[in-house]
């Protein structure tokens, strides 16, 4: 009788085995043979599951959304809203080990994705996340009063996508310049400067 073999148990076998090594040595060493090295498979067995780098990069990625959507679900988001803004957004910079290596799978698939239709996909997914994050976190803000009424959602949903975009690509390249701390207290001078008409 042929052996069943069970692909989403193997694929989330996987899954720990890739995160492992992209937690422990960086996300552009996540290769066919560290992750068939780390699992105890060939890497003939592991190329079944991906025959490109770039199948690699996304099905971390996938992790990586998976990832940030259970610590989303599972954060505690009681307590004055401005509070919980900045909470909610910092989820999306990679302030701690965890999200800097979550950064680094999207970076490399990002450097991908003028040319790949499967790294564009990907990338697309995670950015229209946090597009999603900015635009409920203006909502919220408006709605508490806490925007100045010439502040339009749409506007501001855009300019602060593009502000986390840039503290999380500033504290992933430039850690010295952009610790943490600085990431944060940039984020929220925004958020207060959002209270300020936007023409004097």
């Amino acid at each position: 009788m042929p052996k069943i073999v069970d692909h989403e148990a193997r694929r989330a076998e996987l899954a720990e085995a890739m995160w492992r090594v992209v937690y422990r040595e960086g996300a552009a060493a996540a290769t066919v043979r560290s992750i068939a090295t780390e699992a105890g498979w060939s890497p003939g067995a592991l190329r079944h599951y991906f025959t490109t780098q770039t199948e690699l990069l996304a099905f971390a990625m996938e992790h990586v959304i998976t990832e940030a959507t259970r610590r989303f679900h599972a954060g505690d988001w009681t307590g004055p809203v401005r509070e919980v803004v900045q909470r909610m957004l910092e989820e999306f910079l990679p302030l701690d080990q965890q999200r800097i290596r979550e950064m680094e799978v999207w970076l490399l698939l990002a450097a991908r994705a003028p040319a790949d239709p499967v790294a564009r996909t990907h990338v697309a997914e995670a950015d229209d996340g946090v597009r999603r994050a900015a635009e409920l976190a203006v909502t919220a803000l408006a709605d508490a009063g806490l925007t100045a009424t010439d502040r339009d959602v749409p506007s501001e949903t855009a300019r602060l996508h593009a502000l986390l975009d840039g503290l999380a690509l500033h504290a992933l390249l430039h850690p010295d310049l952009m610790p943490p701390d600085r990431v944060r207290t940039a984020l929220a001078h925004h958020l207060d400067d959002l209270r300020r008409p936007s023409q004097p």
